[in-house]
C-alpha cells in the first residue's frame, strides 16, 4: 500500500513541475522587468516588479501631509529673526569688509567708496603704534581674565548646586544683577545727573561720580570712593585695583556659572551613588565624573566667556575704533576691527582643536 501511495505522489509532482519551455519564459519574463525597473528607476519614475506590482521607492518625494506642513511652523516663527539678522548684521557686516579696503567718504544718502586695497592694513601695523599695544594689551589681558572667570564660575556653580536651604533664593540673588546690569539700566543707577543716581546716592559722602559704570559689562571705578575715605595713596591705588577686579569678575561669572548648573544637573545621580559605594572621595568624583560629565558644557562656557572679554566697550582695540569712527574714519576703523575679528576667530579655533585633542577625546 504504501509504495502505491508514493508512486502516486510521485506522478502528481511529475505533473505539477513545470516544463522547460515554463521556465525559460518565466526566467525571460523576470529578466525584461528587471531590466524596465532599471529603467524607471533611472528616469525617477514607479517601478514595477514582475507581477505588474508597483515596487516603493523610499527616495521618491511623497505629497507633503499635515506632520511635513506643520514642520515649517518653525521656520516661520524664525523667520523675522533671520531678515532682521541679513538686514542689520551681516549686510552691515560686508560693507564693513569693503570699508576696510577703500577710503569711504561720506555724502548725502550713500557712501563714496575710494579703493585703497591693504593700505589700511598696512598703515595699523607698520605706522599706528597705539594699535599694536592696544591689541597685544587685550589679548594678554584675555589669557590672565579667561581662566580665573571659568575657574570662579564653575566653583560658584558647584556651590550653588548642592543641596541646602534657600538655594534657589541664593541663586536668584546672584543672578539678578547680572540682568539689571544693562546699559540702560545701569546708566540710570549710575548717573547722578541724567538717571535716578541709586548707587551713588547710597553714601552722602562719596563724591558725584564715586561709581562709573564701564561699558555695558556693568564694571565699575572704585577709585573715587576709596578716595573719599583718605587713606594713603598707595594702599588706596591697591585696594581699587583688587576690589574692581573682583567685582568685574564677580559680575562676568553670570551667565557662565548659569551654563554650568544646567550642565551639573544633567549629570545622573546613580553614578555619584555608584561611586559612593565603591569608596570614591569628593576630588575624585569631581575629576573622574563631574568633570568629564560637563566637558561639552565647560567648552562652551570658554568660547562665551572668550567672546564676552575680548568685545566688551572696556576692551582698549574696540575703544580706538569707536574713537576712529566718531572722527568718521571709517576705511581705517574696518579694518582694525576686521583684524581684531580674525584673531579673536583664531584664537576660538585654536582653544577648540587643543581643548577636544586633550580633554574631549580622554573623557569619551
Amino acid at each position: 500500500m504504501k509504495s502505491e501511495e508514493n508512486k502516486v505522489v510521485k506522478n502528481t509532482e511529475q505533473q505539477n513541475a513545470p516544463s522547460l519551455k515554463e521556465i525559460l519564459k518565466a526566467e525571460e519574463a523576470e529578466l525584461k522587468a528587471k531590466q524596465k525597473a532599471e529603467k524607471l528607476k533611472k528616469k525617477q519614475k514607479v517601478a514595477y516588479d514582475i507581477n505588474g506590482k508597483v515596487i516603493p521607492d523610499l527616495n521618491v518625494k511623497h505629497v507633503r501631509g499635515i506632520e511635513s506642513k506643520k514642520s515649517w511652523y518653525g521656520f516661520y516663527f524664525v523667520l523675522p529673526w533671520i531678515i532682521g539678522m541679513v538686514l542689520f548684521f551681516i549686510i552691515p557686516l560686508i560693507n564693513s569688509l569693503r570699508y576696510s579696503f577703500a577710503n569711504v567718504i561720506p555724502e548725502e544718502g550713500y557712501m563714496q567708496l575710494d579703493w585703497v586695497g591693504l593700505e589700511h592694513y598696512v598703515y595699523l601695523f607698520k605706522k599706528d603704534e597705539n594699535f599694536t599695544t592696544n591689541l597685544l594689551g587685550a589679548v594678554g589681558d584675555f589669557f590672565t581674565s579667561m581662566p580665573i572667570v571659568v575657574i570662579v564660575s564653575l566653583i560658584l556653580a558647584l556651590i550653588l548646586n548642592s543641596n541646602f536651604k534657600g538655594k534657589t533664593l541664593f541663586r536668584g540673588i546672584f543672578f539678578v544683577p547680572v540682568i539689571v546690569a544693562t546699559g540702560v539700566v545701569m546708566m540710570h543707577l549710575t548717573d547722578p545727573f541724567g538717571g535716578f543716581g541709586a548707587i551713588v546716592q547710597l553714601s552722602s559722602s562719596v563724591t558725584e561720580d564715586a561709581y562709573s559704570a564701564v561699558g555695558t559689562s556693568g564694571g565699575m571705578d572704585f577709585t573715587e570712593l576709596l578716595n573719599s575715605l583718605e587713606l594713603p595713596t598707595d594702599i588706596t591705588a591697591w585696594l581699587s585695583s583688587m576690589i574692581t577686579d573682583i567685582f568685574n569678575t564677580i559680575w562676568t561669572c553670570g551667565i557662565p556659572v548659569v551654563l554650568f548648573i544646567a550642565g551639573l544637573q544633567t549629570i545622573p545621580a546613580q553614578l555619584y551613588e555608584a561611586s559612593k559605594v565603591e569608596g570614591a572621595t569628593k576630588w575624585e568624583e569631581f575629576w573622574y565624573i563631574t568633570l568629564p560629565s560637563i566637558g561639552q558644557t565647560l567648552l562652551l562656557v570658554i568660547i562665551f566667556t572668550l567672546i564676552e572679554l575680548l568685545t566688551q566697550t572696556s576692551n582698549p582695540v574696540i575703544n580706538q575704533a569707536y574713537a576712529l569712527i566718531n572722527n568718521t574714519e571709517y576705511g581705517i576703523s574696518s579694518a582694525m576691527l576686521w583684524v581684531f575679528f580674525a584673531i579673536i576667530g583664531a584664537i576660538i579655533g585654536i582653544v577648540i582643536f587643543i581643548y577636544s585633542k586633550l580633554c574631549l577625546k580622554r573623557w569619551e
